[in-house]
């Protein structure tokens, strides 16, 4: 059983956490254990603050079992209730009337009972009614009663007191009235003083940017309504409680053009429906996001359903809470709602929102030669196919190859053989081999063979081969198809070329790069000569070059290919070339080139995956130049590509990079907003390496933000996924850098009980020297926290520590003398906390000269200060007076170092019964 100050203090350091969970088992924690003890003033203060715990953690279910308690022991016991507490007893009335209304299961009478209850206290207190009618007209609009707008205007003529909602809150309710009547230019109006103010209220000013979403749009303020959008989405989407505002963003998404950066919300927020704050949340969350699902590709899939199903589910979920709403409040004003938000229209065709997801820009694909009129004659027209095939120009050449069908039925047995051929080589292109083109190449065998073609024939059976999985096997076989084929009397120079690079696919397939290679050296000492294989064999020379890190030698095969390509006519080979060039380049930190070549490759991209390569490699190229806002819109174009094509992974990957772009240029929101999209694609996709890494780029923009809440968890989360043997050194940075963050927002206690996990990780990892400062840094922290004897009995463990250190071989190295000193000055700190001066004297003294043989002087100076204050504190100011002269005399101008300084020297001169020359030291140093 715990004490009731133990329960006190769990208590306060409930008031310091996020609302959410973590809160919530802390402070029912506290309520089971004073109701145990029978601590009735902590029982009391346990669940006021419980009830507003549950309602903005997102359990309001709870806070009607807290509130009744509450009032029931005001009634009985009012002296028990001082000021604050009758405060939040009148303020919690607000939060039941809300909360009842959102379970339909709640009968309409017991709220009317609570708010007349409401009325009744305010009146007896001589409290404005302000707050009661705000209620009375929130009931009404619920219900759809007239009444509304009697209500709306008593609310607006009484006046406002402490039990008003604030400043942001209040017009934010009335903006909401307001764009429901269609009065947006008002509604803006309304809220315009209240965003120029300064808002504290936990619920702004997201709440009523939320609210301005729709008016913003519909008077012109596009601008406006985005950032809105950034803004409010941002203070929301970490708070289950905040469901139904999160669904009012995705119906804006869906409404606004942005359906990607609304699927992404979807994705999101879904699972919470699980664990909905209440019905109403669930409801509206629904209910917008079937609206948004309704306009994206019903075919699309989603984990284990597609678009359209879910849908369907979202939209029936919806609407069979609307009914059981209707069928308490006895109208169809919740239906008539839910129906307006399902078929809502839009409000423009497309706002851009985000930074991370724009609307895919179709590209014109690259320039092609003017197409040549294909010939009649039938072996004319199959050799200019052949020609287009030869070239990459599939499309060109299956249209060539389908018009010889439709012009010549039925052809002569050559030409007939010759058509299958490319049948079966198209098929293959389209399949990227596959049983239907190792098929139709065994046909191109047997009818090559029984018109007594050897050679072709062998060609046809390498090719089928090529068709299957790669292994020793297969290998062998192909190997003794392309001996058989470049010793054939009939093989011309081309034939044997390409089957030697047949050999270099399969072992490119089986990872022998270097044996993949030769293959093609062998094939271009064939000296083919045809042009387009000629540049064939160079691009792949380059690309195994490449592969090889063989770059310069990469970059001249590159250049050769390409020059080759333009000879004739520059076929869609040609970007692939140009893409291996510049991934050559960027890997000789020639990064201006590779960019130069990337441009090239995208002028050259005759399909998708080439451009897109493109992209990419040009963004990375530019990151690794430092140019990274050079490198964001290309990023953002491939995202949003990998978006278009329900492609969430990559997609994912890629704004891991978006996100580094965004923050290595100075804009730490849009890093934030795409680092977060990337984490949600990575984690449903199960990539927990690329997800931890974004966890970790994350949690740095966070800190940057001062979201110190949101970095906490993501070093927690990769704490806890960093639990093999071999990950326990990065397993204690990251407990670390969390101690690290506690310990700067003065959350002393917490920080020390993570300095103390972080230097268990890294004892188990071998890692000593974060050891030894995350056991200082426990004592420290534990010693602002004002539990002494623990501080102490810590500082004890790293003085252990460090004296094994000492006695080993490192004894005389720097960063040993450097760990030990400051383990002096930050014992000097706790032994001056608990009064063991002369300790702390030895301990100052004794950092201070380690620290200078270092030539460590600004934390020397730290460590004089400290010996200067134990020395005042043992009330000896003229042994402290030298000390803090050096101290004054050394430390930056301006410091904080050297304004504490000053004043303690000014201290130590009054005590000395020196006012004068104190009071020069003020003048000097601290009236300045």
């Amino acid at each position: 059983m715990k004490t009731e100050d133990e329960l006190w203090s769990l208590l306060r350091e409930a008031y310091h956490m996020p609302y959410g969970g973590a809160q919530i088992a802390l402070v029912e924690q506290v309520m089971q254990h004073a109701d145990a003890g029978g601590h009735d003033e902590l029982r009391l203060a346990s669940r006021l603050f419980a009830t507003t715990a549950y309602v903005q953690g997102g359990e309001p279910a709870k806070s009607f079992v807290t509130f009744s308690w509450c009032r029931a022991e005001y009634d009985a016991h009012p002296e028990r209730f001082d000021a604050d507490d009758e405060h939040s007893l009148l303020w919690h009335y607000k939060y039941m009337v809300n909360g009842l209304m959102k379970f339909p299961a709640v009968p309409l009478a017991r709220t009317y009972d609570v708010l007349d209850d409401m009325e009744r206290r305010y009146r007896a207190g001589g409290h404005s009614l302000h707050a009661v009618y705000s209620h009375r007209y929130q009931v009404a609009a619920h219900l759809g009663d007239p009444a509304a707008e009697e209500w709306y205007a008593k609310w607006n003529a009484a006046p406002r007191d402490q039990n008003s909602d604030c400043a942001g809150c209040d017009p934010g309710a009335k903006v909401d009235h307001l764009a429901g009547l269609g009065r947006d230019e008002d509604a803006v109006a309304m809220a315009a003083p209240v965003l120029a103010g300064r808002l504290t209220c936990v619920e702004q000013p997201q709440s009523i940017l939320t609210s301005l979403l729709v008016p913003y749009v519909r008077t012109g303020r596009l601008v406006e309504a985005a950032d809105a959008h950034r803004q409010a989405y941002r203070r929301l989407r970490g708070n289950i409680a905040d469901l139904q505002s999160i669904g009012t963003h995705v119906e804006f998404c869906a409404r606004t053009g942005n359906e990607a950066r609304g699927l992404e919300l979807v994705q999101r927020h879904l699972p919470w429906l699980d664990r909905a704050p209440s019905p109403q949340a669930d409801m509206w969350f629904s209910a917008s996001a079937a609206l948004l699902l309704s306009r994206i590709d019903p075919a699309l899939t989603l984990a284990d359903t597609t678009a359209g199903e879910l849908a369907a589910r979202m939209s029936e979920r919806a609407r069979d809470w609307a009914g059981r709403f209707d069928e308490r409040n006895g109208t169809s004003s919740v239906s008539d709602r839910i129906e307006a938000t399902l078929g809502a229209a839009s409000l423009v065709e497309y706002l851009p929102l985000s930074a991370v997801a724009r609307r895919r820009v179709e590209t014109p694909a690259a320039p092609t030669p003017p197409p040549r009129e294909l010939p009649t004659d039938p072996a004319e027209l199959l050799d200019r196919a052949w020609e287009l095939y030869d070239e990459h120009r599939m499309e060109a050449a299956a249209a060539a190859f389908e018009r010889f069908d439709e012009l010549h039925p039925e052809p002569p047995a050559d030409l007939a053989v010759r058509r299958l051929d490319g049948r079966a080589r198209l098929t293959a292109v389209r399949d990227d081999g596959g049983p239907a083109a190792e098929a139709l190449f065994n046909e191109v065998a047997a009818v090559r063979e029984a018109r007594g073609e050897e050679v072709l024939a062998l060609a046809a059976r390498s090719r089928a081969a090529l068709c299957r999985e790669a292994d020793e096997s297969l290998l062998a076989e192909l190997t003794d198809l392309i001996d058989r084929i470049v010793t054939h009397p009939d093989a011309d120079a081309d034939m044997r070329a390409e089957a030697r690079l047949r050999a270099e696919s399969a072992l490119l397939r089986l990872d022998r790069s270097a044996e993949a290679l030769d293959a093609v050296d062998a094939a271009l000492a064939e000296d083919p000569p045809r042009p387009s294989l000629r540049a064939d064999l160079l691009a792949r020379r380059a690309r195994g070059l490449l592969i090889l890190e063989r770059y310069e030698e990469a970059v001249a095969s590159a250049d050769e290919s390409l020059e080759r390509y333009a000879a004739i006519g520059t076929p869609p080979p040609a970007g692939i070339a140009a893409l291996i060039r510049a991934h050559a380049l960027g890997n000789l930190e020639r990064f201006d080139d590779s960019v130069a070549s990337f441009d090239t490759a995208l002028s050259l991209a005759a399909d998708r995956s080439v451009r897109l390569s493109a992209l990419v490699g040009r963004a990375r190229a530019r990151l690794a130049a430092d140019r990274p806002a050079d490198a964001i819109d290309d990023l953002v174009e491939a995202v949003a590509d990998h978006v278009a094509h329900g492609e969430d992974t990559p997609a994912g990957l890629l704004r891991y990079d978006l996100a580094t772009a965004y923050h290595q240029s100075g804009q730490p929101l849009d890093a934030a907003e795409a680092a977060e999209s990337a984490l949600d694609a990575l984690d449903r996709a199960g990539a927990q390496e690329q997800a931890d890494q974004t966890r970790y780029l994350l949690s740095r923009i966070y800190r940057e933000l001062g979201e110190t809440e949101l970095a906490l968890s993501l070093l927690e989360t990769l704490a806890t996924n960093l639990d093999g043997y071999d990950n326990l050194p990065a397993r204690g940075r990251m407990l670390q850098e969390a101690a690290q963050l506690l310990y700067e927002a003065d959350r002393d206690a917490q920080a020390a009980d993570r300095f103390a996990a972080a230097a268990d990780a890294f004892h188990a990892g071998g890692v000593v020297q974060g050891e030894m400062y995350a056991r200082r840094m426990r004592a420290l922290s534990l010693r602002w926290a004002g539990d002494l004897p623990a501080a102490l009995t810590a500082l004890s463990e790293a003085d252990a520590l460090s004296a094994s250190l000492s006695a080993g071989p490192d004894a005389a190295e720097p960063w040993l003398i450097w760990q030990r000193a400051m383990l002096d000055s930050d014992a000097a700190r706790v032994f001056i906390g608990a009064g063991h001066l002369d300790e702390a004297i030895t301990r100052s003294a004794s950092a201070s000269a380690a620290l200078r043989s270092i030539g460590s002087l600004g934390d020397a100076l730290d460590a004089d200060f400290l010996h200067a204050e134990a020395l005042m504190r043992q009330g000896d100011p003229s042994a402290a007076e030298p000390h803090l002269r050096s101290v004054v005399g050394a430390a930056p101008r301006g410091s904080q170092l050297e304004q504490n300084s000053a004043w303690m020297l000014a201290e130590s001169l009054e005590a000395q019964g020196r006012g004068e020359e104190a009071a020069q030291i003020r003048a000097e140093y601290l009236n300045r």
